[in-house]
């Protein structure tokens, strides 16, 4: 039986899924990560939680966390990084430039590139980076 929670696909694989197929995923993996570590800092009234989740996953904030881990990246993790944000989409959410779109759309296209290879530690690694020095300290 597949274990869908924690994949481990071959690249060959993972290299056919579309770019935005790839932050369809990174999408649910960023969000699950964010209300995660929400909950872990002690966060525990659920208008609250939703309001500071909202505030991480959208486009603006995901773009500056992008911008936070650029430097992190390896080649291999760039370039899936730049896959995503070259994607073409077709529409941009109110509250984002274009710009800042297809910076959230690259965040998320490398976090599902890296959950299908099964590299959670290196999700989990990459997501501590991406942190500001507010969210660490729970602000």
């Amino acid at each position: 039986m597949e274990n869908y929670f924690q994949m481990n696909l071959p690249k060959n694989k993972i290299d056919a899924i579309s770019n935005l197929g790839l932050a369809h995923i990174g999408d649910g993996v960023f969000e699950l990560l964010c209300r995660s570590y929400l909950c872990a800092q002690g966060h525990t009234n659920v208008l609250e939680l939703h309001k500071r989740t909202v505030a991480m996953v959208k486009a603006p904030a995901q773009a500056a966390f992008a911008e936070r881990l650029l430097p992190s990246l390896t080649p291999e993790e760039t370039d899936y990084y730049r896959r995503g944000k070259n994607a073409h989409v077709h529409a941009v959410p109110k509250g984002a430039t274009p710009a800042q779109y297809a910076k959230a759309t690259g965040l998320e296209a490398l976090f599902g590139r890296l959950y299908l290879e099964g590299k959670l530690e290196r999700i989990n690694e990459l997501f501590a980076l991406g942190l500001t020095k507010e969210e660490e300290n729970g602000l």
